[in-house]
């Protein structure tokens, strides 16, 4: 690899700005804000969705009303183009 044109490789921390929850990995992300964990200080990034507070992951997904979406298009363009 040529010197001096590959962002830095670090550890940092990021926080899932819905619950709390934090995890360490490392990343070349560059941001301002930093915590303390473990008695080291790393650079944090605030997500606004993770594996801990997405519906998918956590089995709160609404439940999308597809009978009446049906329905509701069958009634304003009926059946138009079949048979």
């Amino acid at each position: 690899m040529r010197p001096g044109i590959h962002p830095e490789y670090r550890t940092v921390v990021f926080r899932d700005a819905s619950t709390g929850t934090t995890w360490r990995t490392r990343s070349t992300i560059t941001t301002s804000a930093t915590v303390e964990v473990d008695g080291e200080v790393l650079p944090l990034v605030v997500v606004d969705t993770s594996a801990a507070s997405h519906p998918f992951w956590t089995g709160n997904q609404r439940v999308l009303d597809t009978a009446g979406r049906v329905e509701r298009f069958r009634r304003r363009y009926g059946d138009r183009g079949r048979g």
